[in-house]
């Protein structure tokens, strides 16, 4: 499985649930980037905690591409989004009025509180190896959520980029390419 973000938080579900016993399917391994692992260390932005809040479908009404290009470029590392990745970005958002859901999908911020225990435990006591990307210049979930994860002893391989913000998959690609086919030998057949 690989996961960013918010699908890490999937993830660490699933995992939990592997862990268990009660996952359909047989994960082999996980590898997850950039995502606020652990509540106690993940730095929401403004606009973020905006959508959180009850203000949330009135900024997410207000949204415009000029508001994602400014937000995705202060979490980017050296490289910034082009402006072609900012347009799809925009269009896949804006599409069928899809910024609309922005207010329940941050709801992952709150379950993340909730869940703490369960996820957190889950990558503790991992059933398949762990990998871990990570884009060390993230002000949400960069060099801090990977010193905390090795201060809570978690047993995964860690990727750390330097100079790379949130979206390592395109800030990197090909250093995230190599640490993913990296990952992909170490796991079980």
């Amino acid at each position: 499985m690989l996961a960013h973000d918010l699908g890490d938080t999937v993830a660490q579900e699933l995992l939990a649930r592997a862990n268990a016993g009660t996952l359909p399917v047989k994960l082999r391994g996980m590898i997850l980037l950039n995502g606020g692992l652990f509540p106690e260390t993940h730095r929401p932005v403004l606009l973020q905690k905006l959508l959180l809040s009850p203000l949330g479908p009135l900024i997410a009404r207000l949204s415009s591409r000029n508001k994602l290009a400014a937000n995705l470029t202060a979490i980017a590392g050296e490289v910034k989004p082009t402006a072609a990745e900012l347009d799809a970005m925009w269009t896949l958002m804006s599409r069928d009025d899809g910024r609309m859901a922005l207010p329940g999908l941050i709801h992952y911020m709150v379950e993340r509180r909730e869940q703490r225990e369960r996820w957190v435990g889950a990558l503790q006591k991992s059933s398949v190896p762990l990998t871990v990307i990570n884009g060390s210049a993230d002000p949400i979930s960069g060099a801090h959520m990977i010193a905390r994860l090795r201060e809570l002893k978690v047993p995964a391989d860690v990727v750390e980029l330097p100079r790379v913000g949130h979206y390592p998959q395109i800030e990197a690609p090909h250093a995230v390419l190599a640490a993913v086919e990296h990952a992909l030998e170490k796991m079980p057949a």
